[in-house]
């Protein structure tokens, strides 16, 4: 079995967060590492990486745990952020001035569609000089990470497993964690545990189902009944009798990515007006968005002292973009004008956005354009400004394509802690490969990804 390598004094761009072990590269052939890392992830339509990990990164046990628990707490905060900003779903879109599209698919139990609202996060966290810096929170049931998760870790633990079946790290399966979350939910709600996996193939831009039938037959191999269906055959969950319905499911799309591939959600409101509970439900799009960072980073009345030093530690500096004052740094400051002067400071977001999208990095753009689009943002009031955070780097083998061995790498990820119905659900990751630095986004930009464990 391989062990932990002391790879010393962390390099000038690195941290000593990150520890200073990492795993070594398991015994195998490079050829094996690269075959067995795509085998795993094969026809789930993730994309082709010329440079793949050859090993997970690992973190120390403190720093591992130090995310899920800074996770959990600032998730609460999200979510009450985000519900407080009015007390019905009517006035929340008007608040966020939500797009049309994500006018639907809202239970008619409002307590319901608000309970189960945060039941799938994950946030996206780069490591900067000060340590662990939350950039945003995703919520939905359609957020990235899972299953690519499971399949970097069966590959590590196939590679990495002694005799004895004894592995040098820890790191929970975010199949098994959701199947857990599951079988909560359906004793909570007092109904079988039937679990619909609701998406569609198309968005993966392959034929093959095998990117929702992996966790469909993890759950009915672990006391759960699921299947996965298309939009077009959701009527069959709850069009049928009584005992063959499913009364609960994963939610695994968006409608921004449908919407775009032309796909009716109509079925999909039809099994939620049938009692078929989808999480996280639409009210997630309020924890998502960008503009509940802002709220949050700026404070609430209803805040203690300690949740407000919890935010100061780990969120950024975040402002939704208006014209108006607002706090930097201990003083009053003209929102507008200051993140015009301070382009290389600063990160511009619109409110929704996936994949890297709607992001202008100040420091990457000429003055001019950065102008405009701040100027056009504080108009349209839907957008945030972020202080950048300068990425921190960690060592990391990589095996790129035919090479006979792993090299390393400084690359500076960044880290997804999962959490499913409050649990740590394992941690995904996504940096470059060749250790340059950008926007990270495996979708957008072609960057390489891992799963991360603890040592």
């Amino acid at each position: 079995m391989s062990g932990l390598e002391d790879i010393g004094t962390p390099a000038a761009t690195g941290h000593p967060w990150f520890g200073r072990h990492r795993l070594r590269p398991p015994d195998a052939p490079a050829d094996t590492i690269r075959e067995m890392l795509r085998t795993e992830i094969r026809d789930t339509g993730w994309p082709y990486q010329p440079l793949l990990p050859a090993a997970p990164i690992a973190l120390p046990r403190a720093s591992y745990a130090e995310l899920f628990r800074a996770t959990g707490a600032l998730l609460d905060l999200v979510r009450r952020t985000a519900l407080e900003t009015a007390p019905t779903t009517e006035g929340r879109l008007a608040a966020y001035g939500m797009p049309d599209s994500e006018h639907r698919l809202f239970m008619a139990d409002p307590f319901t569609e608000e309970r189960y609202a945060d039941c799938v996060a994950r946030p996206d966290i780069m490591i900067g000089p000060d340590g662990p810096r939350f950039l945003e929170f995703n919520v939905s049931g359609a957020l990235g990470g899972p299953v690519e998760t499971h399949c970097r870790l069966e590959v590590w633990r196939k590679l990495y497993a002694d005799d004895a079946g004894r592995l040098p790290f820890r790191c929970r399966s975010p199949f098994a964690v959701r199947a857990e979350m599951f079988r909560d939910l359906c004793a909570e709600l007092a109904v079988a545990p039937r679990v619909a996996l609701v998406g569609s193939a198309r968005d993966q831009g392959v034929e093959s189902t095998r990117y929702f039938d992996m966790e469909a037959d993890h759950f009915n191999g672990h006391g759960l009944t699921a299947r996965f269906f298309e939009p077009e055959d959701l009527h069959e969950a709850w069009d049928c009798p009584p005992r063959l319905r499913y009364p609960l499911g994963l939610r695994n799309f968006t409608l921004p990515d449908w919407a775009e591939l032309g796909i009716d959600t109509a079925p999909v409101q039809a099994a939620l007006d049938h009692g078929c509970l989808l999480v996280s439900t639409q009210t997630s799009t309020f924890l998502s968005s960008k503009l509940t960072m802002g709220l949050l980073s700026e404070g609430r009345p209803w805040m203690s002292a300690a949740e407000r030093a919890l935010v100061y530690r780990y969120l950024p500096w975040t402002r939704v973009l208006t014209h108006r004052r607002t706090s930097r740094g201990g003083r009053e400051v003209d929102l507008v004008p200051f993140a015009v002067a301070n382009r290389e400071l600063l990160v511009l977001k619109e409110s929704l956005g996936m994949s890297g999208k709607q992001v202008v990095i100040g420091r990457e753009s000429g003055q001019a354009e950065w102008e405009a689009a701040v100027a056009g943002a504080a108009e349209a009031g839907t957008s945030v400004v972020q202080e950048f955070v300068a990425p921190r780097t960690c060592r990391l083998a990589m095996v790129a394509d035919g090479a006979r061995e792993p090299h390393d790498v400084e690359v500076a990820p960044v880290l997804g802690p999962l959490l499913f119905g409050g649990r740590p659900a394992g941690m995904f990751s996504r940096f470059f490969g060749d250790g340059t630095a950008g926007i990270v986004s495996v979708l957008g930009t072609n960057s390489s990804d891992d799963c991360v464990v603890a040592i």
